[in-house]
């Protein structure tokens, strides 16, 4: 499955546009995790544990979408985009593209 940022793929032609295709993932916080993040975000630094989570919710969303536009009869999504959004206690990372047919 090809995945791209851009509404184009170069050396390919898009032969047939399938829809919108979209998953996501909602992961609430552990306390745990949040106690040392917290303690960590006052020295500063990367808060591995929230960078895994959000790795661990990439894979998933993409797996999710590859799955999606293969039922729809796409081999490829162009416009690919993540967006992200955290409350106190939950994230939800979404991935959305246009599924399409290439050649």
């Amino acid at each position: 499955m090809i995945i791209v940022t851009t509404d184009t793929i170069p050396g390919k032609t898009i032969a047939e546009t399938k829809g919108l295709a979209s998953a996501s993932i909602v992961q609430s916080r552990n306390i745990g995790k949040d106690i040392l993040s917290g303690l960590k975000s006052i020295v500063g630094g990367e808060l591995a544990s929230y960078t895994e989570m959000i790795e661990d919710s990439k894979r998933d969303v993409i797996r999710k979408l590859e799955n999606q536009a293969k039922e729809m009869g796409g081999n490829a999504i162009i416009g690919f985009r993540f967006s992200y959004a955290s409350g106190q206690t939950i994230s939800e990372l979404i991935g959305y593209g246009t599924v399409v047919v290439v050649q």
